[in-house]
Parts: structure tokens; C-alpha cells; sequence
């Protein structure tokens, strides 16, 4: 039955050619159109996460502030500052820890040679290199070893590599910190940037040797890397820190806990939102092939009336008809839909990529829109189209099934 329904819908299809393409057209064109609007959300939803890629995902990052509420006999606007001994404190009463490390940060004057720039410096440990998500483009980020041995190295973001060296080699060299030496032994790659705090023009010492620079008792910031729910470890930092420097754990102000995972949450919730916007646009405009579908398949109702007639009187039921009538739509349809997404797949190698983050700082290609088209984007684009064609041809279908069949015998 399916093959005989294939090949009178082949041969309704084939009977119109010009009819059939010109329909085909105006379908292959909307589910284009909503294959490129699924992929821009996509591509623009990973254009977004490139700037956050340096928070990493399971980050809880805290840093000192002033006390609002008045709680424990500490005034409000107290200033509290963040110590060595917290990370103990963080250590031991914090659950679902992975990593800690305490940042100790300075502006400070770099200089190679002649040439100078005053860039951020941070004190840290090893692993934040590993929480920030930082990849090393040139040699490597200092080791653990170098934690607590004072040893004076330093690990230089991409652009502070290009103003100190002008594209010479790096690794080795010796620059000055506020007059004091430290090597350099590895060149970060350069990163997408969304805050104020930029990556690529800071430098990184272990936290032994930022005592050089500045009194590393108290800290910039603490960065901690958990698994687990991040509702249960920003509790628990609030709390042990308010027990610790006497302040009530609902002061929000004491201190800023910035939770990178809530932060996701939201951004998620804006992308998604962006990508039902452009899926829904991109149905309106498939829905105006579907509206050209519907009417031509109730014009080859009208013309096949008589047809219809002969196929009941010779015993044809009426689900015959309307699936008769459904193929053909669908044929139609399908054929479109292959031709949309061939030319989807050209205009997105065509365009290349859409100008985000490279409009606001150089070498960031990787925050850019890319037009690719994922399985997922095809899925989604497979589910609309389908959904369109099967409204389009079940009205002309129904109206074909109800015929009466000696009424479409003397029809003329």
C-alpha cells in the first residue's frame, strides 16, 4: 500500500511538474531559513559561553566587602578582609571541595628591556590555572612545587607577550616586577574576555613569591572549585566566613560570593529564550510555504474531483483518499525540505562567521557567530517541517476523504 500511495504520488507530482517545484521552492526556502535562525541561536549562544569560558563552570569565587547588618556586636560598614587563615577555615568546614586558592593581587609595573606597561599582578596557587579554565599557548604554568618554595617565576597573558616582546620568544626571559626579577615560563593563549578583568594583560606569580610585591596575609580573593549543588557551597562559605569575622551570613554585602553556575543559569535562560525567538520566527516564514502548500493541494482536489469519485465507486475508503492526498503533500514536503537544507548548508559555509566579540577586542574570532549546523539544529529543523507539512496537506486531504462520490462523478 505504501509503495502504490508512493507512486500516485509520484505520478500527481510528476503530472505538474512546474506546479510541484515552484511549491517545492517556497518550502525549501522556509526550512532554510529556519535551519540558518536555529544555527545563529546556536552560534550565538557559543559566542556567549566563549566569554565566560575563563570562570569555568563550578567556580565560587569570594571577595572582602563591608558589613550592612549589624549582628555579633560588629557595627554595619565594617570593613572585612580576607585572610591566609580563611582558606583553613574554607578547607575544613566547606563540603564538596575540590581546589582552593587564595588570589593576592597588585598593580604593578612590568618592564622587558626598554619597554614597560602597568599591568595586574596575581599571587595564586598552581591549580587556579586549572579552575580559570587557562590554556597555555608557550611553555607551562608553574607547578605546585613552586607554591611555597618563593621560586620567582611568572606565567604572562597573550596580550602583555605581544606589548613587552613584539613577537619575540618569551619563554625564559627575565622581566621586572616593581624593580624585583621573575622568568617567565609560560605565554597563556589569548581569551575572550567579558569583564573588566582582562586575562591577557595580567601575570601570574605563585603565591610564595607575590610576598615580593605585596603582604599576602590579606587577600584580593578566594577562588574554589567544588562538585556538587553550588546552593550548598555558597551557604556554607557564607556561614563560615560570618563565624570566622563576626558578621551575620544574610549580609550580603560583607562579603561578594560570586557563584559563576547561577550566573550560567541566567545567561542559559537568555539563549534559550533567543533560540525559541528565532524557532518561532523561522516557523512563520515556513508557515508561508505551508500556507502555498495547502492551496495548491486544494486546487488539485478541485481538479481531481472526478478522479476521486472513480476511486470510491471502485471501492476506495476514505482513509485511501486522505492518504493519498497526505503523501502527495508530504513528497512535497520531504523533497523541499532535503533542497532547504542543502542550501542552509551553503550559506552557512558562505557567511563563515558573524561579527560579536571581534567588534570589541582583536583576536576574538573564537566569541564570534559560526553558522553550524549541529544534529540537534537538524532535529528541531526536521520536527517544524514536519509538523508544517502535515498541516498543510491534512486540510486538502480531509476535503478530498469527504467527497461524496457520486457528486465527484458528475463533476465537470
Amino acid at each position: 500500500m505504501i509503495i502504490d500511495l508512493a507512486t500516485q504520488a509520484y505520478n500527481a507530482l510528476h503530472h505538474n511538474r512546474r506546479r510541484s517545484v515552484l511549491t517545492m521552492l517556497g518550502m525549501a526556502w522556509g526550512i532554510a531559513t529556519v535551519v540558518l535562525l536555529l544555527a545563529y541561536g546556536a552560534g550565538f549562544e557559543r559566542g556567549l559561553w566563549a566569554a565566560f569560558r575563563s570562570f569555568g563552570t563550578n567556580l565560587v569565587l569570594i571577595f572582602p566587602g563591608r558589613t550592612e547588618l549589624q549582628a555579633g556586636g560588629t557595627k554595619a560598614g565594617t570593613q572585612v578582609r580576607l585572610t591566609i587563615n580563611d582558606l583553613d577555615y574554607i578547607r575544613a568546614e566547606v563540603p564538596l571541595l575540590k581546589r582552593v586558592s587564595p588570589e593576592a593581587f597588585k598593580q604593578s609595573l612590568v618592564v622587558f628591556g626598554t619597554r614597560s606597561a602597568n599591568y595586574g599582578v596575581s599571587g595564586v596557587y598552581a591549580d587556579y590555572a586549572r579552575m580559570r579554565r587557562m590554556d597555555v599557548a608557550e611553555g607551562s604554568f608553574f607547578g605546585e612545587a613552586d607554591d611555597f618554595t618563593h621560586t620567582r617565576v611568572a606565567v604572562i597573558g597573550a596580550d602583555a607577550k605581544k606589548k613587552l616582546f613584539s613577537g619575540q620568544n618569551a619563554i625564559g626571559e627575565t622581566i621586572r616586577l616593581d624593580g624585583i626579577s621573575y622568568q617567565i615560563v609560560g605565554v597563556l593563549k589569548h581569551q575572550v574576555q567579558n569583564g573588566d578583568d582582562n586575562l591577557n594583560e595580567h601575570v601570574y606569580v605563585p603565591f610564595s613569591a607575590m610576598s615580593d610585591l605585596i603582604n599576602t596575609y590579606y587577600l584580593s580573593s578566594i577562588v574554589m572549585e567544588y562538585e556538587g549543588d553550588h546552593a550548598k557551597v555558597v551557604k556554607a562559605v557564607r556561614a563560615s566566613m560570618g563565624f570566622h569575622h563576626n558578621f551575620d551570613p544574610k549580609d550580603q554585602r560583607a562579603i561578594f560570593v560570586f557563584d559563576v553556575f547561577a550566573d550560567l543559569l541566567d545567561l542559559q535562560v537568555i539563549t534559550t529564550g533567543i533560540k525559541i525567538l528565532l524557532g518561532f520566527i523561522g516557523l512563520l516564514t515556513l508557515g508561508i510555504g505551508g500556507v502555498g502548500l495547502m492551496n495548491i493541494m486544494l486546487v488539485s482536489v478541485t481538479q481531481r474531483t472526478r478522479e476521486i469519485g472513480v476511486e470510491k465507486a471502485l471501492g476506495a475508503r476514505r482513509w485511501h483518499i486522505l492518504f493519498q492526498f497526505l503523501a502527495e503533500a508530504l513528497v512535497i514536503t520531504a523533497l523541499g525540505g532535503l533542497l532547504g537544507v542543502i542550501l542552509a548548508y551553503l550559506v552557512s559555509w558562505g557567511v563563515g562567521s558573524l561579527t560579536l566579540w571581534s567588534a570589541f577586542e582583536e583576536n576574538a574570532s573564537e566569541g564570534d557567530i559560526h553558522l553550524y549546523i549541529n544534529s540537534a539544529t537538524l532535529i528541531w529543523s526536521t520536527v517544524i517541517l514536519s509538523f508544517v507539512g502535515i498541516v498543510s496537506g491534512m486540510l486538502p486531504a480531509i476535503k478530498a476523504a469527504r467527497l461524496n462520490p457520486i457528486e465527484a462523478l458528475r463533476y465537470e
